[in-house]
């Protein structure tokens, strides 16, 4: 495997992927990788010849009081998982790289990244769709994979593709999930015993309200009631509990279309997010 840490030398290697009409997949990462990565790495690999999979962890989409200091690195461990899976090449650019001295540009997608987490952590989906407009227009890939566990980015990210007329396509990839249902995350390398066990009660909780409105019952009260089983399951507070249009992320009075049910709530300091699809 390639590792890339300058623009110059990425151009080089990735048109010699290309050489031949080869195709490459992409799949954008912060590192401190687990097996949901790897799953984006099998998915990219079926649609493409190669894949080049990036470690950026991208200050510009990080709040002031959120953890970008503390956010898990561990590049050596990633690049022997990359290796393993035998991934083409590695983008791993440093800041400055990224966001040289006089860097003044910002992507903001209007409508799609305003609630919800855009809510919560505001200027997070600009640094995101700027960093990934870059990361496009640096690795300019065939496609490019990104997991459904973040729906709001997915949704933002295909906002932008479509709008700049990126020629990228988007493949959104399932959830993969821990034996007890929690989402794999890097940030649940943050929980301690006793909250990974109680964190649990996310995806549980999930499936409970997402029955609850697919049996018809009333949906503000279902999601009153998922953000009250979060609390007493010992989360200390709930950012939102919200059922929405699946392409819209329009917030949904009634289940008459298909829907989204997405989660961010805290555990032992830990920010956690989540959803599920909840279809009539």
């Amino acid at each position: 495997m390639q590792i890339f840490r300058e623009i110059s030398y990425l151009r080089a290697g990735i048109a010699a992927l290309r050489a031949g009409g080869a195709r490459i997949a992409m799949v954008p990462t912060m590192g401190a990788l687990h097996a949901g990565h790897m799953a984006l790495v099998e998915e990219a690999r079926a649609h493409a010849d190669h894949v080049v999979v990036s470690i950026f962890v991208n200050p510009t989409q990080f709040g002031p009081n959120e953890d970008l200091s503390a956010y898990p690195r561990r590049e050596a461990a990633d690049v022997a998982l990359l290796e393993a899976a035998g991934v083409a090449a590695l983008w791993a650019p440093g800041v400055e790289v990224m966001y040289p001295e006089g860097f003044a540009s910002s992507i903001h997608v209007a409508g799609l990244s305003e609630g919800l987490d855009g809510e919560w952590r505001p200027g997070h989906f600009d640094g995101v769709a700027t960093v990934v407009a870059k990361l496009f227009n640096q690795v300019r890939p065939d496609v490019a994979c990104f997991g459904e566990k973040d729906f709001q980015q997915l949704a933002v990210i295909r906002r932008l593709v479509t709008d700049f007329d990126l020629d990228v396509e988007i493949v959104g990839v399932p959830t993969r999930r821990d034996t007890d249902g929690l989402a794999l995350s890097s940030r649940n390398a943050y929980l301690g015993e006793n909250a990974r066990a109680m964190a649990v009660a996310l995806p549980e909780m999930l499936v409970m309200t997402g029955e609850a409105v697919l049996s018809g019952g009333d949906v503000a009260a279902a999601l009153a009631d998922a953000e009250r089983h979060l609390v007493a399951r010992g989360f200390e507070s709930v950012d939102y509990v919200a059922l929405v249009d699946s392409h819209s992320l329009a917030p949904l009075a009634r289940l008459d279309r298909p829907a989204r049910l997405l989660v961010a709530a805290r555990i032992g300091g830990t920010r956690l997010i989540d959803n599920i699809a909840v279809n009539p």
